[in-house]
């Protein structure tokens, strides 16, 4: 198994890590209600994905 010669100083692990961001997600605008929603997903107020009825609406 690999094992590291030289200890990780903390300034290059907090370094390294500095990337770990969380992110909001993109959200866009359901073309048939308006509403917002997850790209590339059916809409949950509407039911619809690509102007198409998939599921049945929740409200």
């Amino acid at each position: 198994m690999a094992v590291p010669k030289r200890k990780k100083s903390r300034s290059n692990t907090r370094h390294r890590r500095s990337n770990w961001k969380t992110q909001a997600p993109n959200l866009v605008e359901c073309p048939t209600c308006r509403d917002q929603k997850l790209p590339h997903t059916a809409c949950a107020t509407c039911g619809t994905y690509n102007r198409r009825e998939v599921i049945a609406p929740s409200a």
